[in-house]
C-alpha cells in the first residue's frame, strides 16, 4: 500500500509542476498565434487599401455577388487592418477574432470553395479561420491588453 501511495503522491507533485509551467507557456503560445495571425491580416488589409485600392476590391466583390460592394470592401479592409492590430496587442481579442473568422467564412463560401482545397483554393483561408475560432474561444491569453484591462481573466 505504501508504494502505491508514494507513487500517487509523486504523480500529484508532477501534475502540479506541469500545470504551474503550462499557464505561462499557454500565454506565450497564444501570444505567438495572435502575432502571426494578426500580421497576416494586417498585410492583407494593407494590400487591399494601399496596393489594390478600395475601388478594385469593391469591383472584385461585386463580381462574386457581394453587394453593396463598396460598403463591404471598406468593412473587409477595416476588419483585416484593425482586427490584425487588435490581435497583435490583445485588445478586444474575441471580437476581433470573431470578425476575422467571419471574413474567412465569406471568402471560403463566396470565392474559394469551388477552387478546391489546395491553393488557390480554401486551404489558407481555412487555416486563418481555425486560428480565428481558437482565439475567439480561448481569448488572448496572459500577455494581452485585455488581461491588463481586466476584460479577460
Amino acid at each position: 500500500m505504501a508504494l502505491h501511495y508514494d507513487l500517487a503522491v509523486e504523480e500529484g507533485i508532477m501534475t502540479n509542476a506541469i500545470k504551474a509551467r503550462s499557464v505561462p507557456l499557454t500565454g506565450l503560445g497564444l501570444l505567438a498565434l495572435r502575432w502571426v495571425i494578426g500580421l497576416v491580416f494586417i498585410m492583407h488589409g494593407g494590400q487591399k487599401l494601399f496596393v489594390k485600392g478600395l475601388p478594385t476590391v469593391a469591383g472584385f466583390l461585386g463580381t462574386v455577388g457581394i453587394t453593396p460592394p463598396a460598403f463591404w470592401a471598406f468593412v473587409l479592409t477595416v476588419a483585416e487592418l484593425a482586427g490584425g492590430v487588435l490581435l497583435i496587442v490583445g485588445a478586444f481579442t474575441r471580437f476581433a477574432a470573431l470578425s476575422l473568422g467571419i471574413t474567412m467564412v465569406v471568402a471560403i463560401a463566396s470565392v474559394l470553395w469551388t477552387k478546391g482545397f489546395f491553393l488557390p483554393g480554401y486551404e489558407f483561408a481555412l487555416t486563418l479561420l481555425g486560428a480565428s475560432i481558437a482565439l475567439t474561444l480561448t481569448g488572448p491569453g496572459r500577455y494581452a491588453v485585455d488581461r491588463w484591462l481586466g476584460l479577460e481573466v
